[in-house]
């Protein structure tokens, strides 16, 4: 019997395991090895470790958490969870079952891509999400917004942090004609039209090509494509969940407890905040929770 089982061993479910680990509690982490930011060349932001490929910090994290004698590191996919705290069971792809007295679930998202030509293969290198992520390095270039929602209206005045050189892409939706007129205001290029293929050299952006026939030469792209929870375990236990504006996440409390006792939910799988410090922070509450959850 485990006293948590972690499912999704990316920068959540490794922060969580080596808090748990330092707290003796004997764990299990199941991972896939399919990190959402396995696409980017460089993790920024990320105090003591800026501009490090996400695959070497994850190694380096996989070393030090696998040096805890009571945690164990598991490659494997978790297909199905059932039962309630002090016994949960955790079924693997290959059959094999765990038993725990609590859950983390730290399985993460998957971005659907748009079938763009040249978006999936410049995705996490200059067809970008987040300017604190990746917008120093494109700093003073044109850069390109893709509308996904009304929350995209809202973008432009962050991004004057980085660059005065904006383009919003409407991709044929309509906006109200006062938001029209702010973006115009603050110096915003407004295109109408579609979104109809990127051209890239090694995933590095030179210009988009508009269903109009209107070509915009740009270093980088900003998308919100929707995305999916990476897994259907939080269905299987009947989770309650919240809308975000790009999908839907777990919902959880201070502690990243979930709707149920004994589960609790960590990383992108439970924030519209997606970030290697806000996983690694919600990491850390989540075995917070979990150990004080056990000790009542």
């Amino acid at each position: 019997m485990q006293d948590v089982i972690i499912i999704g061993g990316s920068f959540a479910g490794l922060t969580a395991a080596m808090q748990l680990g330092r707290a003796r509690r004997r764990v299990s982490v199941l991972d896939t090895g399919l990190n959402r930011n396995r696409y980017a060349e460089a993790a920024h932001n990320i105090l003591g470790a800026d501009g490090t490929p996400p695959g070497e910090l994850l190694a380096r994290a996989r070393a030090q958490v696998a040096a805890y004698p009571t945690v164990a590191l598991i490659s494997a996919r978790a297909v199905s969870v059932s039962g309630a705290p002090d016994r949960f069971i955790v079924t693997s792809a290959t059959g094999e079952q765990l038993e725990g007295r609590r859950l983390i679930l730290s399985y993460g998202i998957v971005d659907e891509m748009p079938a763009i030509p040249g978006f999936a293969e410049c995705w996490g290198r200059t067809v970008i999400h987040c300017p604190f992520c990746h917008g120093y390095e494109v700093a003073g270039q044109s850069w390109g917004l893709l509308y996904s929602g009304p929350f995209s209206l809202h973008m432009p005045a962050l991004y004057r942090n980085w660059t005065d050189d904006l383009t919003l892409i409407l991709d044929g939706h309509a906006i109200p004609d006062d938001e029209r007129q702010k973006l115009k205001a603050r110096g915003v290029r407004i295109e109408n039209a579609r979104l109809v293929s990127i051209d890239h050299e090694n995933g590095m952006l030179r210009r988009v090509t508009l269903d109009d026939g209107k070509s915009l030469a740009m270093g980088a792209l900003y998308a919100h494509p929707r995305s999916h929870p990476a897994a259907d375990l939080h269905s299987q236990l009947g989770l309650d969940m919240k809308q975000t504006p790009t999908g839907t996440m777990i919902a959880v409390n201070e502690m990243q407890a979930t709707s149920r006792p004994g589960i609790f939910a960590a990383g992108d799988l439970a924030t519209a905040m997606h970030s290697v410090t806000f996983a690694n922070s919600m990491g850390s509450l989540a075995a917070m929770g979990a150990l004080q959850s056990m000790m009542v």
